[in-house]
């Protein structure tokens, strides 16, 4: 079967003569799914993951967050794994594009079961209550100098015994190992359909949007932050997912 046209993510097929910094607008969130299913290998486990887990997360009368949730993926998954505890689901994200089609997907899916929706940055939204609070693939969206009080903010907000799942593309801090991931990632891509044209143009797009940080980085911050049992429980080549307690 043949993909829609509409929903494949052709974004950099054609040379641009600019290449403006990425943005969650209206033409990514078209292609979305395409992209995250092209883009980040494991991206459709890990969310399967995170689903499954939520049914021993989760509380009856808690919150969920869902903090930068584009479609809403995490939102859906923990719904359907937790249709028989009585949770309140927050589902967070500032690109107004996102939050719309996310709105939309939610209601097709299960509309009886409620989520909040909320279109705003998540530095904004006060965590409160919380069973479970998920960032995934967000924060190195964040600008670096804003990440340690966003963290703190949603330590506090966790009920005791709470958890935090953050998911994110690391560096490493060896060039040799960064090479070698770098060239088995840009293979990862070329096999899911990509051009060397639109790598290197997406690239370009993310290199002052997206900026990664090790792994050691992240666990050093989430420490500090007032996390413990702080785990790496997900990772393929360099997408790592990290589950920590309060």
């Amino acid at each position: 079967m043949k993909k829609d046209q509409q929903t494949t993510d052709r974004l950099y097929t054609k040379k641009l003569s600019s290449i403006d910094d990425f943005k969650f607008d209206d033409a990514v969130a078209g292609v979305f799914p395409d992209m995250l299913k092209r883009s980040i290998p494991g991206y459709s486990a890990l969310i399967n993951l995170i689903g499954t887990s939520s049914r021993v997360i989760v509380k009856p009368d808690s919150h969920v967050y869902d903090l930068g949730c584009s479609l809403g993926a995490v939102s859906s998954v923990v719904r359907n794994n937790c249709a028989g505890i009585d949770y309140n689901g927050i589902a967070v994200d500032s690109s107004e594009a996102m939050i719309n089609r996310c709105q939309v997907l939610l209601e097709q899916n299960n509309p009886e079961l409620k989520i909040e929706v909320v279109c705003d940055d998540i530095r904004n939204i006060k965590i409160q209550n919380a069973s479970l609070v998920v960032l995934n693939f967000t924060l190195q969206f964040i600008p670096v100098e804003n990440r340690m009080n966003l963290l703190k903010k949603i330590h506090s907000g966790l009920n005791p015994g709470g958890y935090f799942i953050l998911s994110e593309k690391i560096t490493s801090e060896n060039k040799a190992e960064q090479d070698n991931i770098d060239l088995l990632y840009e293979n990862f891509k070329r096999v899911n359909g990509y051009s060397e044209l639109e790598i290197s143009q997406k690239r370009e797009a993310l290199e002052n949007v997206l900026i990664p940080e090790t792994f050691s980085t992240h666990k050093n911050r989430l420490a500090a932050s007032g996390f413990k049992n702080i785990q790496k429980w997900f990772q393929v080549l360099n997408f790592v997912s990290i589950i920590a307690q309060k």
